[in-house]
């Protein structure tokens, strides 16, 4: 269910801004979406893991104060964000 060591450093390296770049609010959303792309598959075969429901509702939220953030910062790039991901709104 979690993310890889691997793929982890691919959605940093495809969302970074810079080289060293791990913290910007691109990247901790590209992060979540991987993670609750991740939990909704699981949900498909687990439908009463609600102590992961939870957990899956805490990272929306998470992600959606996150684009917040972002789009109050820079509208552009919040843009750019979820066309990138493909997300809604």
């Amino acid at each position: 269910m979690s993310v890889t060591a691997e793929r982890k450093a691919a959605i940093i390296a495809d969302n970074a801004r810079a080289a060293t770049d791990t913290g910007s609010p691109e990247v901790q959303v590209a992060i979540l979406s991987e993670r609750i792309a991740n939990l909704t598959e699981h949900f498909k075969t687990h439908a009463k893991d609600n102590h992961s429901r939870r957990g899956l509702l805490m990272l929306v939220n998470k992600r959606r104060s996150l684009l917040d953030y972002l789009k109050s910062r820079d509208a552009a790039r919040y843009q750019a964000l979820i066309a990138k991901l493909g997300l809604r709104k």
